[in-house]
């Protein structure tokens, strides 16, 4: 989804998604959308 799709399904701003991602990311230490799906994955050794 984007950001605005996000936004309207909660009832949120956009600013309010942006900040919330852009913490998510700084915790996961990326820096885009493109990058989570390798940040979440769980590391081999925890299979």
């Amino acid at each position: 989804m984007t950001n605005r799709q996000i936004a309207q399904s909660l009832f949120v701003t956009v600013k309010t998604v942006e900040t919330h991602l852009a913490a998510a990311y700084d915790k996961l230490g990326i820096r885009s959308r493109q990058q989570l799906p390798e940040a979440l994955r769980a590391p081999e050794a925890a299979r």
